[in-house]
C-alpha cells in the first residue's frame, strides 16, 4: 500500500520547480502515432505526407488531395497504460491544409489509499478510491506550400492538459515549426522543431490532498512543489526516397537524426546535445500491401554488473489499403532489446471522400 502512496507522491513532487529546465517533460508527445511510422522506427519526418503529418512534420499536410481521418490505439505496460490518438484534416486549397488531432495517454483505475489508516492506526478499506492520470494534446495544424517549387513549412499550435486525479492538474502551450522540401530527383528532405518556443506547463496542486499523500508516507518532505515545467526545444531531421522496382514492387528508405539539446542516454552523446538515429524501409506491392521494418532509440545503458551496453529498438509493421481505407499494424522493440517495453500498435486511416461516392 505504501509503495501506491509513494508512486503519487512522486508523480506530484516531480513536477518542475519553476524556472527550471527538466530533461524529460511532456514526454507522452515523443511516443510517436501511427502505425505505418512507428514499424519504420518513426524515421518518417521527411516523407510523411497524409493526415498523420499533423505530428510527424505539419508542412506534409500539404500534399493532401481529400479530407482524412485517422485512428490508432496502443496499450503499454501490461494493459495498465492506454494510449490514444485521432486526428483530421483536409486541403483548403491547392496550396494549404489544415489539421486537428487529440493525443491521450492514461492510466485509469489507480487505487489511493491515502485515506486507509487513520491517525490511530485502524483500517478501514471502503476509505480507498479510484483515480486517473491521463495527459492529453489538442493540436491545431497549418501547412502552406511556399513559392519555392517543392518547399513547403507547417506550424502546430497544442494545447496540453495533464491531470493527476484531485491531486494536481496543470495546462500547457507550445508551438511546433516543420519544414519539407521534395528534389526533383525524388528525395524527399524534412526537419521538425518541437517545442520551438518551449513549452509551458502551468500546475496547480490541490494543497489538501497534497498534505493527506506526505503524512501517509513518514519522513516525506512536505513542502509543496514549484509549478512551472518547461519543456526545451528538440530537432527532428529526415530524408527519404522511394525506389520503383517495376509497375507493382517499390520500396520506400527513410532515415531520421533526433536531436535533444541536452545530455542524456543517446548514442551520441554531450554536455550540450544529444543524437539519437533513426532508419526506416516500407516495401510495398502495387501501393495495397506494405511491409514495415526499421530501427532506433540507440542508448547507452548500464548493466546490473556495472558495465555499458548499447541498447537499440527494432521494429517491424505490415499495412493493407484497398480504396481508400488503410489498415495498419506495428511490433515495437522486438526481443527486447532496448529499454522500451515492446506494444502491438494498431491504426486505422480513411480517406473521407470514399462516403459520398
Amino acid at each position: 500500500m505504501k509503495n501506491l502512496l509513494l508512486f503519487v507522491f512522486l508523480i506530484c513532487s516531480g513536477i518542475i520547480h519553476a524556472q527550471k529546465v527538466r530533461k524529460y517533460s511532456n514526454e507522452f508527445l515523443n511516443i510517436g502515432v501511427d502505425a505505418a511510422a512507428m514499424g519504420m522506427a518513426n524515421s518518417v519526418v521527411a516523407s510523411t505526407d497524409n493526415v498523420n503529418a499533423a505530428y510527424w512534420n505539419p508542412a506534409g499536410l500539404i500534399h493532401l488531395d481529400t479530407k482524412q481521418l485517422s485512428l490508432m490505439h496502443a496499450s503499454y505496460f501490461a494493459n495498465i497504460a492506454q494510449y490514444d490518438y485521432v486526428a483530421f484534416a483536409m486541403p483548403i486549397d491547392e496550396k494549404s491544409a489544415v489539421g486537428l488531432s487529440l493525443i491521450r495517454f492514461g492510466v485509469d483505475d489507480i487505487m489511493n489509499t491515502t485515506e486507509l489508516i487513520d491517525q490511530n492506526g485502524n483500517i478501514d478499506y471502503d476509505k480507498i478510491s479510484l483515480f486517473s492520470t491521463a495527459d492529453y494534446a489538442f493540436t491545431a495544424s497549418y501547412s502552406r506550400a511556399l513559392p519555392i517549387e517543392g518547399l513547403s513549412l507547417g506550424v502546430n499550435a497544442k494545447v496540453i492538459r495533464r491531470v493527476i486525479g484531485k491531486f494536481a492538474n496543470s495546462w500547457g502551450f507550445g508551438f511546433d515549426l516543420g519544414v519539407q522540401y521534395q528534389t526533383a530527383s525524388g528525395w524527399k528532405l524534412g526537419a521538425m522543431a518541437r517545442d520551438i518556443t518551449t513549452t509551458y506547463n502551468m500546475w496547480t496542486i490541490n494543497k489538501k490532498e497534497f498534505e493527506k499523500i506526505s503524512n501517509a508516507i513518514p519522513g516525506q518532505n512536505s513542502e509543496l512543489p514549484e509549478t512551472t515545467e518547461i519543456t526545451m526545444p528538440k530537432l527532428q531531421l529526415g530524408a527519404a526516397r522511394k525506389f520503383n522496382f517495376n509497375e507493382d514492387f517499390s520500396v520506400l528508405t527513410a532515415m531520421g537524426i533526433n536531436l535533444e539539446f541536452a545530455e542524456t542516454q543517446a548514442i551520441i552523446s554531450t554536455k550540450g546535445f544529444s543524437v539519437n538515429p533513426t532508419l526506416g524501409l516500407e516495401f510495398a506491392y502495387t501501393d495495397m500491401v506494405f511491409v514495415r521494418g526499421g530501427v532506433g532509440n540507440f542508448q547507452n545503458t548500464t548493466q546490473l554488473d556495472g558495465t555499458e551496453k548499447i541498447g537499440f529498438q527494432p521494429n517491424i509493421g505490415i499495412g493493407f489499403q484497398y480504396r481508400g481505407v488503410q489498415i495498419d499494424y506495428a511490433l515495437t522493440d522486438i526481443g527486447d532489446q532496448s529499454v522500451a517495453l515492446y506494444s502491438n500498435i494498431f491504426s486505422l486511416k480513411l480517406n473521407l471522400d470514399i462516403f459520398s461516392r
